[in-house]
């Protein structure tokens, strides 16, 4: 049997075999392709029982109808997000859906230290800078982090490891979960409430899933209550920020830095090359123009370790629909002909 994978970076693509090949050897196939998902490029997945998606697919009502139809069975998606997939439809459909409910926490909160530091300490100016050897430290003044509020919205596996190093770092930590972690607050977080956290917070980062319920999370009321000075990552997903609002608070000449590594309508824009094409989309264009705002293309999570254990994940998810198994990976469960 031949396994397709869509949306499978260069770098990705060892890793992923590596896995597979440790485990299927010469029994099942992988073929990896590196455009995306959708509509368009369904009918090449005709023929084959797995697909394993990536978070930029597009897995609607439709697509997944037209897998179905084509004779898919099983769709392994290698994030732990799975909001672009319409399970009830999957369900409907007969299609069992899993996920990688867990990889290297640290790639992704380090990441999103990574964007806060940069936009904190003016770094892609300043190295924009000296390579035309301008060496001035003209509006390059950034501040102490120590003794300052950090505001972690959401404080799983990797909220907990963001909260680690702001600990490290030696700031006053405000928490806003549903569930209040141990770990946490061993470390001395007093969860608030939202609107609390975000008025008092230097730094607020998030790291909450995209749910109906988080849909905009920042949104025009939760900027208003920023602080004027204050810097915002989001390393989780897209979704979470209203873009119209951030950019209304960005035009205001609010807040000191931005660090965004998704963004809302990134699908179809992020993990390819558009350098040679005109920009269609004007509020990712804008929110370029922003010397305070740095926009990365969803890399939080790319590191080696990460990408292998992703790829390990997702090898076990085929092995247990192969074998009529679930795990707590799995989303759907296809019922039995």
């Amino acid at each position: 049997m031949e396994i397709l994978a869509y949306g499978v970076q260069s770098d990705e693509e060892p890793l992923l075999r590596e896995a597979f090949d440790q485990v299927f050897a010469d029994r099942h196939g992988l073929r990896c392709l590196g455009l995306f998902l959708d509509r368009d490029t369904a009918p090449t997945a005709h023929g084959h029982e797995v697909v394993l998606s990536s978070v930029n697919d597009t897995l609607d009502a439709d697509v997944l109808r037209a897998l179905a139809e084509g004779g898919t069975r099983m769709i392994a998606q290698r994030s732990t997000g799975y909001n672009n997939i319409d399970l009830g439809a999957a369900e409907d459909l007969g299609l069992s859906v899993a996920r990688v409910s867990f990889y290297s926490p640290y790639s992704v909160a380090e990441f999103a230290w990574a964007l806060a530091l940069a936009v904190n300490r003016r770094i892609v100016r300043a190295a924009h800078r000296t390579r035309e050897f301008d060496f001035r430290l003209d509006g390059l003044m950034g501040r102490d982090l120590r003794g300052r509020t950090a505001g972690v919205v959401g404080t799983g596996k990797i909220g907990a490891a963001f909260t680690r190093i702001a600990h490290g770092f030696g700031m006053r930590l405000l928490g806003w979960d549903l569930v209040e972690n141990p770990d946490c607050l061993a470390l001395g977080m007093e969860y608030v409430p939202r609107e609390r956290l975000f008025a008092e917070a230097d730094l607020v980062s998030l790291h909450v899933p995209l749910l109906p319920d988080t849909h905009h999370l920042v949104d025009a009321q939760a900027l208003a209550w920023m602080k004027d000075d204050a810097i915002l990552v989001n390393s989780s997903r897209g979704g979470l920020v209203d873009t119209d609002a951030l950019l209304e608070t960005l035009r205001a000449g609010r807040l000191t830095g931005v660090g965004l590594d998704v963004y809302e309508e990134e699908a179809g824009v992020f993990f390819l090359d558009k350098s040679l094409e005109v920009m269609t989309d004007e509020r990712l264009a804008r929110l370029m123009t922003f010397s305070n705002v740095l926009v990365t293309s969803h890399q939080a999570y790319f590191t080696r370790d990460a990408v292998a254990q992703i790829a390990q994940a997702t090898v076990g998810n085929v092995q247990d629909h192969l074998a009529g198994r679930t795990s707590d990976n799995t989303l759907v469960r296809a019922q039995a002909a």
